[in-house]
């Protein structure tokens, strides 16, 4: 299928601007350049937006609950948003934390954990698990369900959100019901078939990738890390049910995708959709692109099912 006509249309906003050179790239200000790409837009409202702090690994982290209804006894959706590691924030992420709020009919809790590569790997994985213990402790006082709990997230987000799935199992921690990850990166290989077919023009690029990828791990070889790239670990068996959202023209499609096979190779009921017409980070765009909503509003309705 060719690209959809209005993330055609997002692309040629994108054309014109110069690609940075990753070889001299500083972190910092790469992050403050891209948190602050796209224009701010109003918020769905909602009964209660709030920031305050969650336990991370190694100190306290920020976070913001959106609680959708004036009710204490909803279930809890943890979010990492997306970014590379690297990049991204509560901030760049919360209309779309709002949108999953509604739509799920749940508390959702967005989760600011350190970002490399001021912190490498794995203090994100580390912070994110830390940060759903906390709120599953805190449950009565932050007036939520913790018996009905899953997570999210999107690109990075969603490789963290795998994450916590999998330190669960190792740790005996959280049950999970469920988790939703939009365009996974799960191998840090960037190798596939995809990344050398949408390697430049579609929003992210391969050489991006690799870079986020390089500021993350400390050592190459962490690359067959399993809590890194969750595609390289033996077994997936006991992951919570997963919904997996892929888009055709994105360099983490064929990686995403051949996670939802193993996963559902491994026994564990899994939906994989992949949304035609679209690119990475596609699922941001909902506003001011149709299909977009429309595979939202699919995902969350596997979550409210799961949760409720």
């Amino acid at each position: 299928m060719s690209l959809d006509p209005q993330i055609a249309a997002v692309l040629q906003q994108f054309s014109g601007m110069p690609q940075p050179d990753y070889s001299q790239l500083d972190p910092a200000q790469y992050r403050q350049f891209s948190d602050n790409l796209m224009p701010p837009m109003p918020g769905e409202r909602l009964f209660e937006v709030r920031n305050f702090k969650v336990a991370g690994a190694e100190g306290e982290l920020d976070a913001r609950l959106y609680r959708p209804e004036d009710r204490d006894n909803l279930p809890l959706l943890v979010f990492f948003h997306g970014g590379g590691f690297v990049i991204g924030n509560i901030d760049t992420h919360d209309n779309l934390c709002r949108s999953l709020a509604r739509l799920t009919g749940s508390v959702v809790v967005s989760v600011a954990y350190r970002l490399a590569p001021e912190h490498r790997f794995p203090s994100a994985p580390h912070d994110c698990y830390r940060a759903l213990c906390d709120l599953v402790e805190r449950a009565r006082d932050l007036g939520f369900d913790a018996s009905r709990l899953a997570v999210a997230g999107d690109s990075a987000g969603a490789n963290l959100a795998i994450a916590v799935s999998r330190l669960t199992q190792i740790r005996k921690g959280p049950r999970l019901a469920y988790q939703c990850l939009f365009y996974p990166a799960t191998d840090a290989r960037c190798d596939s078939a995809s990344h050398e077919a949408f390697a430049e023009g579609y929003f992210l690029t391969r050489e991006q990738m690799r870079w986020f990828w390089s500021q993350y791990l400390p050592r190459p070889e962490q690359s067959d890390d399993a809590l890194a790239s969750p595609l390289r670990a033996e077994d997936l068996a006991g992951l919570p049910p997963t919904t997996v959202i892929s888009a055709e023209y994105d360099p983490l499609r064929d990686e995403g995708e051949a996670f939802a096979q193993r996963l559902q190779q491994a026994g564990v009921p899994t939906r994989l959709m992949r949304c035609e017409g679209m690119i990475h980070g596609f699922i941001s765009m909902a506003a001011f692109v149709t299909k977009a909503q429309a595979v939202l509003e699919t995902a969350a309705a596997d979550l409210r099912q799961a949760l409720n």
